[in-house]
């Protein structure tokens, strides 16, 4: 028994793949959880529409940078443009100060200050509810029943946590498809002894990449369809922008998940080894992407990390077009970062499965 257990280590310790995702998986996990896993959130961006332009605003303006928990902060000149910055995702917080903020605050006239959230993200309803109970804020609310702060809920006024969830699970499910399928694409020929066959062909080995992954564009495209088709029939979820753009960002992040799928096919030797890794590539985007924690509130280095990913990206092109009715132009940057993935990904997985052939 104890020869069975040497000769089953020495393999591990040969298999340098495997033995590295032995060690370096718990890493990975401790410092993901420890890292986005963070109810205490900080740093959200905003945009301010002060309205009274008074000294005493300025001071309100301070106070909610102050808290922290307000990191960029845009002053914008109407109400229009805050709006504007809210639907395109640049600002989590919408902030409005009464143009008579003065008078309001002495009079006891509510509400002195109006605050709009994003509600098509999760755990901002909280942040809110924080900034609402500042103590100036408190100063203007004592005494009388009335709040000084009106807090709207955008894009989720019934609050229901589907509609912040159920959209984003379309990137998830396809991360998790697209990923697993392709990542065994190429060891999967290769085990069968399909490989040599194939290169046979008239065809490039580019073009025999490309037609791997055709089929599987076609499932993430009926898969995207049967998601939402599930959203707005059992969830009650529309969407709210063009369903065209929709599948033209969904298109572009399943070429992009595939190619992800296809550079890990090149590194692997197994099908075994294929699966682990595309495994282990999830788990950042299921914590990172704000899926379940607001991007925003993320430390920096989590920030970093998942701006790679392109379930970040995508979610917020979900989030944007399904709840807030954007539209595509509104997502330049997302669509330029998964386009640049896709680009990578694809010339990384290319120059691999040459050098292997070779």
């Amino acid at each position: 028994m104890l020869a069975i257990a040497g000769k089953e280590a020495r393999q591990l310790r040969r298999d340098r793949i495997t033995f590295g995702l032995i060690v370096g998986v718990p890493v990975m996990q401790i410092l993901l959880f420890g890292y986005a896993i963070n109810f205490d959130v900080r740093g959200l961006s905003a945009v301010v529409l002060d309205q009274s332009r008074t000294t005493l605003a300025r001071q309100l303006v301070a106070d909610l940078r102050a808290t922290q928990v307000l990191g960029t902060v845009q002053q914008v000149d109407s109400e229009s443009d805050l709006r504007r910055a809210m639907q395109e995702g640049r600002a989590s917080l919408g902030i409005v100060i009464a143009p008579d903020l003065e008078r309001r605050l002495f009079d006891g006239r509510r509400p002195v200050l109006q605050i709009l959230v994003d509600g098509s993200k999760p755990s901002l309803e909280n942040v809110a509810e924080g900034l609402a109970s500042m103590p100036l804020l408190r100063r203007a609310g004592a005494g009388t029943a009335a709040r000084p702060v009106e807090i709207r809920i955008e894009y989720n006024p019934a609050r229901r946590t589907a509609v912040q969830i159920v959209p984003a699970l379309i990137g998830m499910i396809l991360t998790m498809t697209m990923v697993v399928f392709t990542s065994g694409a190429v060891v999967r020929e290769r085990e069968r002894g399909n490989l040599e066959l194939l290169i046979t062909t008239p065809m490039t080995r580019g073009q025999l990449m490309f037609g791997k992954l055709l089929p599987y564009v076609a499932i993430g495209l009926v898969q995207t369809t049967l998601i939402l088709l599930l959203a707005w029939g059992w969830f009650g979820v529309p969407v709210s922008g063009s369903l065209v753009q929709l599948y033209l960002g969904a298109l572009l992040f399943i070429a992009a998940s595939l190619a992800l799928g296809l550079f890990i096919s090149t590194l692997a030797r197994t099908q075994f080894q294929a699966m682990q890794m595309a495994f282990v590539s999830l788990l950042p985007s299921i914590l990172l992407s704000g899926f379940m924690f607001p991007f925003d509130g993320m430390p920096r280095v989590a920030q970093a990390i998942a701006q790679v990913l392109p379930l970040t990206h995508f979610n917020e092109i979900v989030r944007g077009i399904v709840l807030r009715g954007a539209e595509l132009a509104d997502l330049r940057p997302q669509l330029a970062k998964l386009a640049l993935f896709l680009l990578v990904m694809m010339s990384a997985a290319l120059l691999r499965f040459h050098k292997r052939l070779d």
